[in-house]
């Protein structure tokens, strides 16, 4: 086995990656319609089943988090009422968190930290979370088997993001970032999709796999932020954890998202693929996604950055969530309806109502 080629710099993976993109541009005469119908016709591999599983598990996420936010987290927001009344957060934030208010989608902490577990195992069960070698594989064929393993963690993965889209649209509190978290489910479906039915796996599971460790991290560091605070008293274990994650996922966003996956994974599809596949399918397609990604994980890493400015001037002394939506926006909308003729200045906390594309909407299944 050859030894594996060394990380590039970022300067090295602009250079190269800008070649072999002009390359592959320039030697793509008969590029088009045609050629991706006939390129997805000869290499695309998906059963029947498997979108349908996919459909159903997809609808299974929005049935269990529909009756989790009833039956459970609106339990906890009722007993925490006057905690979440004085961050000027809505009821509906615990039932998009699994908790009191971590405003990041019903259980998705649960999820993230579950699923995010099982794919660190996936990964490394495909040597993959050690990153030594390229994610792309030299030997890749289409049509190849998916191990098992790995098609479970596709499936999982596939069906929450289809769940997150229609989540993001019609269950979730709209936020400063709501459209681009709109836009990265989309992306992130469509990358999970097709990197399974071009047998793209062992590129996509290390994709998972740096991601969700971030994740994982954000979830649990907001429910302690919500928590250090119970019922008027003060818990400083929660304070202290709830500043440590902050700490670490920021780092760890830093270096999984914009150190690793740049440096490995895209100059590994932009790159390295050529030399192994030189017509690789959908080319340009995928790097474009990827691409795509990244960028929004420096979108992302800005609210981390003004957070960290914030507090390193004195303008904030305790962890929250920058991209919460306008809370005063909210209320002005609100005082604007008629009731009766009249107006009103009733709270939108407690009518259950969210800023959505600028306009108060009922939040409803």
């Amino acid at each position: 086995m050859a030894a594996p080629e060394p990380m590039p710099g970022y300067e090295e993976l602009g250079r190269r990656c800008y070649r072999s993109l002009a390359g592959a541009l320039r030697g793509c005469t008969d590029c088009g319609w045609e050629l991706s119908r006939r390129t997805w016709a000869e290499n695309a591999r998906l059963a029947w089943s498997e979108p349908l599983l996919c459909l159903v598990c997809a609808v299974g996420w929005t049935v269990v988090r529909r009756a989790a936010s009833r039956r459970l987290f609106r339990r906890f927001a009722e007993a925490y009422k006057e905690q979440l009344d004085e961050k000027g957060l809505c009821r509906a934030s615990l039932d998009e968190a699994g908790s009191t208010a971590t405003s990041a989608g019903s259980g998705k902490a649960g999820y993230v930290t579950a699923v995010g577990e099982v794919t660190t195992v996936f990964a490394a069960a495909a040597d993959l979370t050690l990153l030594c070698c390229s994610p792309f594989r030299p030997d890749w064929r289409k049509g190849a088997e998916v191990p098992t393993d790995i098609a479970v963690a596709y499936l999982i993965q596939c069906s929450f993001y289809c769940h997150s889209i229609y989540a993001s649209l019609y269950m979730d509190a709209w936020r400063k970032d709501s459209v681009v978290m709109l836009i990265h489910h989309v992306v992130t479906f469509v990358l999970i999709a097709l990197s399974y039915v071009f047998r793209y796996h062992s590129v996509g599971i290390l994709v998972l796999f740096l991601h969700d460790i971030s994740d994982i991290q954000l979830e649990f560091t907001k429910l302690n932020v919500y928590f250090k605070y119970r019922r008027g008293v003060y818990h400083p274990l929660n304070d202290f954890i709830s500043n440590v994650g902050c700490i670490s996922f920021s780092i760890s966003w830093f270096w999984f998202r914009l150190y690793w996956f740049p440096l490995k994974v895209l100059y590994a599809t932009c790159h390295s693929s050529l030399l192994s596949v030189p017509n690789i399918p959908f080319y340009f397609f995928f790097n474009a996604l990827l691409f795509l990604l990244t960028l929004m994980n420096l979108y992302w890493f800005t609210y981390i950055v003004f957070f960290v400015a914030k507090v390193l001037m004195g303008q904030v002394r305790e962890v929250n969530d920058v991209r919460e939506y306008d809370i005063d926006a909210e209320k002005k909308a609100a005082a604007l309806e008629k009731n009766d003729g009249k107006l009103h200045n009733s709270s939108p906390c407690k009518e259950r109502k969210h800023l959505m594309n600028g306009i108060v909407k009922d939040k409803r299944l």
